[in-house]
């Protein structure tokens, strides 16, 4: 019996929709791809605001034609200073067609796009699925070995770590994370509500973090409420009734009565950003390469660019006869995701900690800026553009 281990060019370990995306990708390469990811039901109803390029990446990847149907168009978006504090910032509207654009994007489920990637990825022959969890992973000097819960071998020149926050691939390639957690946690749920959102997506800016109602098909849309742990964990505990009379409280009742839908899910937040993006002949993709709170969209959609970034570097590799596992290779990856990481990461977190804070002369930059954006056009275009996708950013399926 033969025991050798099945062998590819690229294998993506990891079934969220970074994972998926990139396993998609890689594979429309022409790179023989192994995905090893468990299939089991996408267990809550969180969504995804797909921003900038991910939805013309989606499209590229014949994903996006399988799930539009099921998602909300985001034309404009409101920030709504609610913090009651003396130096308070105005009211900022942004609106697609002052860019050129229909939508910023779309917001839609998880589990609705998900089920969009995995129909797309069984449709390509060039990419093998193994309905497996990686347990153990080995890299080599020319390969990487992965073992399986089923008790299966494969190896690879190149492995992809969707895996997320536990990361087993960053693991293996010797990889520092740096952590910070936040005094913060998120509750996310849907609600429906009597008047029409009109797409536009709605963020309170309260003391403890936003508070964001993002449109979703219908009268519906999707909220996260981030919150000091404790006031997260008491929301958490209240019955369908008194959450919807507390979210339409903070939503001062501008979508009319609210009732909350069935399912919620809690987090508490942090930052995680790796010292490195690849190494040892693994790539970071997804939650394994950042960690980032729910604020301005960012996370899902700077997975999708790991996606792109690392399909266009193993593209240019393969068309060259090169091995996509090399550090001349993954070099070329690293660089091109850390300044979008670094820089997004970083802003992020400057806003949040501009919201958090008690300090006077904080809240007076924060409000002045916020001026600022709002009273000059020039400024508030550049702001929605660079929200959307870096303006530096040059290649990939998800150029700006």
């Amino acid at each position: 019996m033969d025991t050798t281990p099945a062998s590819y060019d690229i294998a993506v370990i990891g079934g969220g929709p970074a994972g998926l995306a990139a396993a998609i990708a890689l594979a429309q390469t022409g790179a023989a791809t192994a995905l090893i990811a468990r299939r089991v039901p996408y267990a809550d109803n969180r969504t995804t605001a797909l921003l900038g390029g991910s939805v013309d990446f989606l499209q590229a990847l014949d994903v996006w034609q399988r799930c539009k149907h099921n998602a909300a168009a985001l034309q404009s978006m409101r920030l709504v200073d609610d913090t009651g504090r003396l130096i308070r910032a105005p009211e900022v509207r942004f609106s697609a067609d002052e860019i050129g654009l229909d939508e910023f994007g779309y917001n839609i489920e998880n589990r609705l796009l998900i089920d969009a990637l995995e129909a797309r990825a069984a449709d390509l022959p060039s990419l093998i699925r193994f309905d497996d969890e990686a347990i153990t992973v080995r890299r080599a000097d020319t390969l990487v070995a992965i073992g399986t819960g089923h008790g299966k071998s494969f190896s690879a020149r190149l492995v992809a770590g969707a895996d997320g926050r536990q990361s087993l691939c960053r693991e293996a390639a010797g990889i520092a994370v740096k952590r910070r957690e936040l005094n913060q946690a998120a509750l996310t749920f849907n609600v429906t509500h009597s008047r029409a959102h009109r797409n536009i997506s709605t963020e309170f800016h309260t003391p403890q973090g936003p508070c964001a109602f993002v449109p979703l098909p219908g009268d519906r849309s999707a909220v996260v409420w981030v919150a000091a742990p404790h006031e997260t964990e008491r929301r958490m505990a209240l019955n369908d009734d008194e959450l919807s009379d507390a979210t339409e409280i903070q939503s001062h009742s501008i979508f009319g009565r609210i009732r909350v839908e069935p399912g919620r899910h809690l987090f508490p937040l942090a930052i995680e950003q790796p010292r490195q993006f690849a190494h040892h002949r693994i790539a970071l993709v997804g939650e394994a390469a950042h960690v980032i709170p729910p604020i301005g969209a960012q996370g899902l959609n700077m997975g999708l660019r790991d996606a792109a970034d690392l399909a266009d570097v193993v593209r240019d590799a393969m068309l060259s006869g090169q091995d996509p596992g090399t550090p001349q290779v993954l070099q070329r990856y690293d660089t091109a995701r850390r300044a979008d990481i670094s820089s997004r990461t970083f802003a992020i977190d400057i806003a949040n900690r501009s919201l958090l804070s008690d300090f006077l002369p904080v809240q007076l930059l924060r409000a002045t800026g916020l001026h600022l954006i709002d009273a000059f056009g020039p400024l508030r275009r550049i702001a929605m553009r660079e929200g959307l996708a870096p303006s530096w950013r040059s290649r990939g399926g998800l150029s700006g």
